[in-house]
């Protein structure tokens, strides 16, 4: 029976796809698995193979042609009934001289011993058998030196494509020094972080949300904090750490981990803070933050960010807690997108504070000074929704800071 040959479907977002090479003339007979056509989409051939035994009558669409999913390419005849096998091949060369021509599989190159293992795109092997161009002498510049049908053009032309390859030696007179390579072992803080951090963003499935924090009243404050006698010198981290820890507080149910034996939560509002002590990034936790005031979490925290920078750190003071916060402001940045450190379920990445003129109640512009904050979350135990509530919870208690002193 005669039936139709459509270009199928190879991907969920596959539209169209580019007839790349017939592997059959027209008249020959195939089994089935036996491969009939290629489709190309970008830079993935895909060989369609036959799924019942049969013969090619007639070829539709050229090589080389755009072809929408689901359009005819050509015609096959599957031998259950109407002609015969034998009848469709004698009728073959007819409907084959109305078709477009195409390269018989006979046509194309056959690799030699030195050229077995170069790569090329169907496309690019059917071009160089027309074009009677050795595969050997054409350099490729795809993936792995996958050679392309454009490869193929420009070693007929005479003209070779550029590819990643070494240059050309220099004359030793105008020869350059080596370059001069030293490596040194990581330090174990070192190592241990790198695997930590590695094994974290590899199995926490992370998701990111960011917003701003409009924080002209938290640095009046802070300034007004630190100018008075005896109270500790307030940095911003601190005023983070006592805003992280009221978000745990109103929000019991986020302040959790996951773990392989079960979800774990926690009865204290801990908060852990990542110093850079040189040596590496070290992430102490501060302990019960909302059981806190805004002194005594300045005063705790400042404590831990000195012990690790002294390299006085004990390890129980650097586990536990559902999230942490990690302040690059100083550094100038706008966004910091964080990793979440291991065994905790989320973490804050904090920017530097930009002065911008936004409109007012009124539309007139007005000074603010912003803060960018980005919240990176376990899926595994937030989604969007829980998410932003504990992001938003942090930057109602940072544009409104009086709250932090209660």
């Amino acid at each position: 029976m005669r039936r139709e040959l459509l270009m199928p479907k190879l991907g969920l977002t596959m539209t169209e796809g580019a007839l790349a090479e017939w592997m059959l003339a027209p008249g020959a007979a195939f089994k089935t698995g036996d491969g009939i056509f290629v489709v190309e989409t970008d830079k993935v051939a895909t060989e369609v193979p036959a799924d019942h035994d049969g013969v090619l009558l007639e070829v539709l669409v050229p090589v080389g042609d755009m072809v929408q999913v689901g359009a005819v390419i050509g015609y096959v005849d599957d031998g259950v009934a109407g002609s015969t096998s034998r009848e469709a091949a004698a009728a073959a060369p007819a409907a084959a001289a109305s078709a477009a021509p195409v390269a018989p599989a006979s046509a194309l190159p056959v690799p030699q011993s030195g050229e077995s293992r170069r790569f090329s795109t169907p496309l690019a092997r059917r071009l160089a058998a027309q074009l009677a161009v050795p595969l050997a002498d054409v350099a490729g510049s795809g993936p792995r030196g996958r050679i392309k049908a454009a490869d193929v053009r420009a070693a007929q032309a005479g003209q070779p494509r550029t590819v990643a390859a070494p240059p050309p030696a220099a004359p030793v007179e105008a020869a350059r020094p080596a370059v001069s390579i030293t490596k040194t072992k990581p330090t174990p803080t070192q190592a241990t972080m790198a695997r930590r951090l590695t094994q974290a963003k590899q199995q926490i499935p992370h998701f990111y949300l960011a917003a701003e924090a409009e924080v002209t009243k938290l640095m009046a404050l802070r300034t007004e904090l630190n100018a008075m006698p005896g109270y500790p010198k307030l940095t911003l981290t601190h005023l983070l750490v006592a805003a992280v820890g009221r978000a745990l507080r109103e929000l019991p149910e986020l302040n959790r981990v996951w773990s392989d034996d079960g979800i774990v939560s926690f009865a204290s509002c801990d908060v852990g803070v990542a110093v850079n002590a040189g040596r590496g990034l070290l992430v102490p936790v501060v302990p019960d933050v909302a059981g806190r005031s805004l002194e005594g979490v300045a005063r705790a925290t400042q404590e831990l960010v000195d012990k690790a920078r002294n390299g006085e750190l004990e390890a129980g003071q650097m586990s536990g807690g559902a999230i942490s916060i990690s302040n690059a402001g100083m550094f100038n940045v706008s966004w910091m997108t964080p990793i979440i450190n291991p065994g905790q379920s989320m973490i804050l990445g904090v920017g530097s504070v930009r002065e911008l003129f936004r409109p007012d109640a009124n539309g007139q512009p007005a000074l603010r000074r912003e803060l960018g904050l980005v919240l990176a979350a376990d899926h595994r135990i937030l989604d969007g929704v829980s998410g932003l509530k504990m992001l938003n919870a942090v930057i109602a208690s940072l544009e409104k800071p009086l709250c932090l002193l209660t």
